[in-house]
Parts: structure tokens; C-alpha cells; sequence
């Protein structure tokens, strides 16, 4: 019985836009502390089994209306079959023959939810993974998050872009450039891969009771950033300017400028952003001692530098004061179906 796997994992966007439908500039990584892990088992028909993200089972009439009323009445099932059937779409309009094979396809996911780290992208970038080494079929490499972002986007309905699904299909440290032009020719942006050894003395925090639908943060900025007002279009061009001093600062090893920018990136999302304050309690309280902070996401975690031990032990004795869970990410530079160099993604 033919059964293969495939992981994606949690994502923090380090620097640039705050999403990357304003068409910018953005740098993120992953990180294998948090992720999804997806299995396809051969099977005579087609069954897509419920995760911890599908939930059925409630202790209590409040825990099923707090559950519902912040995650929602929908799982991780309806990303299966949404990246499958743009998967068998894909196939039927390039001609790729497919063996005439059906699977039960299971997941697990310790992402924690709706905190801004990317669970469902991961279910849904996992889901792409295992269904390309379980039928043997190669796409372009650009190409591959862009299946993910449309089978959210326009499968279902949810307000998303193309940042988590190209980090979680690249790994490691990646910077993004969604020139708009090049973006609306193409179907995806320029990437870059960059040595995530790059990264020093990195950390994440979150709090796992800040859970958020993260498109709420995201609609009157994208309905100003649409009618092209002048004080938010000059906000993105200024995020954009962020990540590429970002990009330029690793890359030429000057990686004492990252505070400054991490900080600088915050600060701009402040001013533009209903930020709550029970987000902006966690970016103050990393910043009282000492450390660069910003949003890892749309709220709920954060991301930063520290500079030593002793200030990354006082980072997390602060943190946790506030209900906060802090970790040192390890750079996930790879999993079962890595990019190769030539940069087609294919069944390995």
C-alpha cells in the first residue's frame, strides 16, 4: 500500500509590507518549532479525515460559542480539498498523465491558531507537497505557493496573499518582491533565497489566547491602499523600503542594522493599523528590555532580535508575565519534497 508524507511549517514575516497584497517587498522565514505534518495513504476511494482544526467535540456550551466565534464553523478538511482539486485541475490543463490512484489523506497540526504564525497555509502547502510526490507530478517552483494562495483566495474565500505559501513551499529565509507589474504578467513575484545562517540571536513570543481571524486586520487598510490614499500608498512603498534595507543588511553582513528596522517596521504598522493594545503590550514589553520587536503575522505573535542570553531569559520572564510563550525558532531548511537547485519542484 503505497503512503507518502510531507511537512510544512510555521512562518514569522521578519521585515516589509504587512501583507503582500499591497504589492511590496517582504522577508520571512520558517521555522520547524510549529507545523503541519500530512499524510496520503493509497485507498480504494477518496477520504479526507478530520484534524484538530475540524472540530466536532465541545466540553461546554461556552467553549463551543468562544470556539466558534473566533475560529469559525470550518477546518483544515476544506483546504484538502480545495489544493486537491486545483492540483487535478492542474494536471488536466498541462496534460500530466497521473496514476489512477485514490488516498485517505490525515494531518496534524501544532500550529498554534489564528496567532499570525500560518497554520492553514501550512495545511494547505503540506497538502500540495504530499499530492506531488504521491502522484510523481514536477511544477515550476514560482508556481507552486500560487496554486495554494488561489485555492484559499478563490476555492474559498479567504482573505490571504502570496507571502506564507511561498515561504512555506521555500523554507529557510526568503526575501519577496510582489512588483505589481511583474506580479500581474507572471502570476507570483520575484524570490530569493537567502542563507538563513544570516539570522542571529532571533526570537518568536505569542500568545496563544490572542486567537484572531487575520483578515479583520487587513480590510480598511486594503480598502484605503484601493481608492489609493496618499497616506497609506506612501506607508507601503516605505514597508517595502524596509525589507529591501532588510535584505541589503544580511546579505552584506551588516546585521546590526536589524533591530533598528524590525523596530521601524512596527512603528509604521502602529500608525496605519488598529493595532489593540493587547498586541501592542507584547511589542512594548519585549522592547522594555531591550528587544527589537514587531509583528510576526496580523497579531498574536511577535518577532525580534536580542542580544545576548541573560537579555533573551529577561525577554522571556517579561513575556511570560503577560501570558506570553517565547522560543529561540529553529530555520527549517528543509522537509520530504525540498526545491532542488534548478528550481522545479518535483517527487523525490
Amino acid at each position: 500500500m503505497k503512503t507518502v508524507a510531507a511537512k510544512s511549517f510555521a512562518r514569522a514575516g521578519l521585515l516589509g509590507n504587512p501583507s503582500d497584497g499591497y504589492f511590496g517587498k517582504t522577508l520571512s522565514f520558517a521555522f520547524a518549532n510549529f507545523g503541519v505534518d500530512l499524510r496520503l495513504t493509497e485507498s480504494a476511494r477518496m477520504r479526507f479525515v478530520p484534524g484538530e482544526v475540524d472540530d466536532a467535540m465541545f466540553d461546554s456550551p461556552e467553549q463551543l460559542v468562544h470556539d466558534l466565534r473566533i475560529f469559525g464553523y470550518y477546518g483544515g478538511i476544506r483546504m484538502l480539498k480545495a489544493v486537491a482539486k486545483l492540483f487535478f485541475e492542474y494536471c488536466m490543463e498541462h496534460g500530466v498523465d497521473i496514476p489512477r490512484q485514490n488516498f485517505t489523506a490525515e494531518y496534524k497540526i501544532n500550529v498554534p491558531r489564528l496567532v499570525g504564525l500560518s497554520g492553514s497555509s501550512a495545511i494547505c502547502s503540506a497538502m500540495l507537497k504530499a499530492l506531488m510526490r504521491f502522484y510523481g507530478v514536477t511544477m515550476p517552483a514560482e508556481y507552486a505557493p500560487t496554486l495554494c494562495l488561489e485555492a484559499e483566495r478563490d476555492e474559498l474565500g479567504i482573505n490571504c496573499g502570496y507571502q506564507d505559501r511561498v515561504i512555506q513551499m521555500y523554507n529557510g529565509l526568503v526575501f519577496m518582491d510582489f512588483n505589481r507589474a511583474y506580479v500581474e504578467e507572471h502570476g507570483y513575484g520575484r524570490y530569493e533565497r537567502l542563507d538563513p545562517s544570516l539570522l542571529q540571536n532571533i526570537y518568536v513570543a505569542y500568545d496563544p489566547n490572542r486567537a484572531e481571524e487575520s483578515g479583520k486586520a487587513h480590510r480598511k487598510v486594503k480598502r484605503l491602499f484601493e481608492e489609493r490614499r496618499p497616506d497609506i500608498l506612501a506607508a507601503m512603498t516605505e514597508f517595502a523600503e524596509i525589507a529591501q534595507k532588510g535584505r541589503d543588511a544580511l546579505v552584506a553582513g551588516r546585521v546590526g542594522e536589524l533591530p533598528a528596522l524590525i523596530n521601524a517596521n512596527f512603528d509604521l504598522r502602529d500608525r496605519i493599523f488598529d493595532v489593540s493594545e493587547e498586541n501592542r503590550r507584547m511589542v512594548q514589553v519585549a522592547r522594555g528590555v531591550g528587544a527589537s520587536a514587531k509583528f510576526a503575522g496580523s497579531g498574536g505573535a511577535i518577532v525580534g532580535t536580542y542580544e545576548d542570553d541573560g537579555q533573551y531569559d529577561r525577554l522571556s520572564v517579561a513575556l511570560r508575565e503577560i501570558g506570553c510563550r517565547t522560543l529561540k525558532p529553529a530555520i527549517a531548511t528543509s522537509d520530504e519534497v525540498d526545491m532542488p537547485e534548478d528550481g522545479v519542484w518535483r517527487n523525490s
